[in-house]
């Protein structure tokens, strides 16, 4: 294997343990929070209740999905669909904003959803448990 192969593998490692690992604190936030705040915000955008219970799904399991490399580029869609989710019900006001710093007032979600879509795009890489090959990985 040649060293620029290791080096694509080793950025993709590394992509999907940092967006992995930031999304899943987020999880873990919400789950020792409970679910009330989520169903609230999913509530009064006019949809169904159960549906708030997805980001469950999007900030614990399909992180820790990608942080060991097994079906990568289903929970880096998975995660890119709760961003966008987020954004809209959550950040939408900010969506055109920028931060009392100067930067977009959404870098951190717009970073977490275009992380997410790379990984879609570019899998999980040799260096995780499902392997370079497979459809979803």
């Amino acid at each position: 294997m040649n060293n620029m192969q290791n080096a694509d593998d080793l950025g993709k490692l590394l992509l999907r343990l940092v967006l992995g690992i930031l999304i899943l604190l987020h999880g873990i936030a919400k789950i020792m929070a409970g679910p009330a705040y989520i169903i609230g915000v999913t509530v009064d955008a006019g949809l169904p209740a159960a549906l708030g219970y997805l980001v469950y799904l999007g900030e614990v399991i399909a992180p820790i999905l990608l942080i060991v490399g097994i079906w990568s580029r289903l929970a880096a869609l998975i995660i890119a669909g709760n961003m966008a989710f987020a954004i809209f019900l959550v950040h939408g006001k900010q969506l055109l904003s920028l931060a009392n710093t100067g930067g977009w007032a959404l870098e951190l979600q717009g970073m977490f959803l275009v992380t997410a879509l790379a990984l879609v795009l570019l899998g999980a890489g040799r260096f995780s448990l499902g392997g370079r090959g497979g459809r979803w990985n």
